[in-house]
């Protein structure tokens, strides 16, 4: 028996020895495969740029002719990777002062101006906001050993915020040309040299003169004065979703039927930001769009087409993504007839407080400047929530578009208070009234009520000759959380604005949705 346990112990002792021995050296295999490799690009701040790209200004190569060696399709796709993702690293380190990723895209003699800066900021407390809008590039030279390349970027528009103790203290935007060298080191393209040459750039505003134009006070859709008699529309089974999976052309050819019969001329429709794909616009969801303004030309109906809904993030770092957003359904419809206006962001000053207002207005300014630069042809407008805020801007819009919520017996005094100090086309985007009396809304107004409002509101604008949007034709048998959270009493009050029940029977209020 005792040589027996003798054995069992010596078995045990070896196979012990065996497996640690095992580890060993499955340990020193792993270590030698890390060390033969190189630092994971994917593991650092910029390798979201490889995976999920987090910067795409406009690029567009003038001239690739090298007169030494010709260039290789592959090479010319890596510099131009690498050459972004230098600028965006770039950025990313002026507004945070920290260095990390500097050393893969700059050369250590490249990297020692960035960090005299970036030094020079820490101790004033001052972080710098950009990006850049586009880069035109020039291949200048390309050596026969493929180790290095000289690029002319012309005509780079840069947009910048600096800021010290988060106090705004500039505001710049600059057009600007660059002579670039680039080193090929350990596989990437590192900056060596970068010499800039800068000039101021007018921040006007083009002036539209296609299918639809402002002159004055007035609106003209082929030179014929237009007045907007509108509503905003959702279709009844896809309330803030009306390009998802529910989407059906012929329900909504109905509804646009029936705005016919209400006298109106004009609808507005959303476009949401994440729905459509942000920076890689999705093919199916432009040909939805597509529809629905081909039926709107049928029937005669003019378009208001709001982008960014839902969007919130507006920081400088996040813009060049929104570009291409803009870029993909802007110059797609420049031409299409049924358009009257691209409408930017549906209330964007609600974002103020927890975006900063200056973060927002930057971001909507370049906004406009990008909208007309894909489309000469129609108009560009903003929808505030309120009065109050409409006047910002004003300068930059082809007309000042606001929501009305609020009580409708001082709604003139407010009306005419911004009309005498806004020399633009003025439309009331936006108005209406719930028709929630119920056990979730004691208090609330009856569909005779709504009627009435509806009714009074009509006598205001026949009046006053204004641009006008109600809000909206139907009922709502869910609204989604999303849009005003998930109380109910809140979410009850929303399902109630239509002029049409969730029966489709025409509600007190449907005989004046129009005038």
């Amino acid at each position: 028996m005792t040589n027996w346990n003798k054995n069992i112990y010596r078995s045990l002792i070896i196979s012990s020895f065996l497996g640690i021995v095992v580890l060993i050296l499955l340990g020193i295999g792993k270590t030698l495969s890390y060390l033969n490799t190189g630092a994971d690009r994917s593991s650092m701040l910029h390798l979201a740029l490889d995976k999920d790209q987090a910067y795409l200004p406009k690029v567009i190569w003038k001239d690739t002719i090298n007169p030494g060696r010709p260039i290789e399709k592959q090479t010319l796709l890596d510099i131009e990777k690498d050459y972004l993702n230098a600028w965006y690293i770039r950025q990313v380190a002026y507004q945070t002062n920290w260095t990390s990723g500097i050393d893969d895209y700059y050369t250590n003699s490249a990297q020692q101006h960035i960090f005299k800066n970036l030094e020079a900021n820490k101790q004033k407390d001052i972080i710098v906001k950009g990006t850049t809008t586009n880069h035109n590039l020039l291949l200048d030279f390309y050596s026969a050993d493929g180790q290095l390349a000289v690029l002319t970027d012309k005509n780079v528009k840069e947009y910048q915020q600096i800021y010290q103790k988060d106090q705004l203290l500039l505001e710049t935007e600059v057009q600007s040309d660059y002579q670039v060298m680039l080193l090929l080191e350990d596989g990437f393209w590192r900056i060596r040299h970068i010499v800039k040459e800068e000039s101021q750039i007018s921040k006007d505003t083009p002036q539209t003169d296609g299918f639809v134009k402002v002159i004055g006070t007035k609106i003209y859709v082929d030179n014929q004065e237009f007045q907007i008699k509108g509503i905003n529309y959702y279709p009844q089974k896809s309330p803030w979703d009306m390009f998802g999976d529910d989407f059906d052309i012929n329900v909504i050819a109905k509804d646009l039927d029936i705005m016919k019969t209400m006298s109106l001329n004009t609808i507005r429709i959303f476009v949401q930001y994440e729905d459509f794909g942000k920076a890689a616009v999705i093919i199916e969801k432009l040909q939805k769009l597509r529809q629905v303004l081909d039926q709107a030309e049928a029937k005669d109906l003019k378009v208001i087409v709001t982008l960014f809904d839902f969007y919130g993030d507006y920081s400088v770092l996040d813009w060049t993504l929104t570009h291409r957003h803009v870029e993909q359904i802007v110059s797609v419809f420049k031409n299409h007839k049924s358009i009257l206006a691209w409408d930017i962001k549906n209330e964007p000053n609600l974002d103020f407080e927890s975006r900063g207002q200056e973060n927002v207005v930057a971001w909507l300014r370049e906004m406009m400047l990008q909208i007309k630069q894909y489309d000469p042809n129609h108009l560009v407008t903003i929808g505030w929530s309120d009065i109050a805020s409409a006047s910002i801007l004003q300068d930059e819009v082809d007309f000042v578009s606001f929501h009305y919520y609020q009580d409708i017996d001082v709604f003139e005094k407010a009306y005419n208070g911004l009309n005498a100090k806004i020399n633009k086309p003025l439309v009331l985007q936006e108005f209406g009234v719930s028709s929630n009396l119920s056990l979730w809304s004691p208090f609330g107004v009856s569909e005779k009520k709504q009627a009435a409002y509806h009714k009074q509101f009509q006598e205001m604008i026949k009046t006053n000759t204004i641009h006008y949007l109600s809000w909206t034709l139907y009922d709502f048998e869910e609204v989604p959380t999303s849009v005003v959270g998930s109380l109910p009493w809140r979410k009850h009050k929303q399902k109630y604005f239509g002029f049409i029940d969730k029966a489709g029977n025409r509600k007190k209020a449907f005989e004046f949705a129009g005038n």
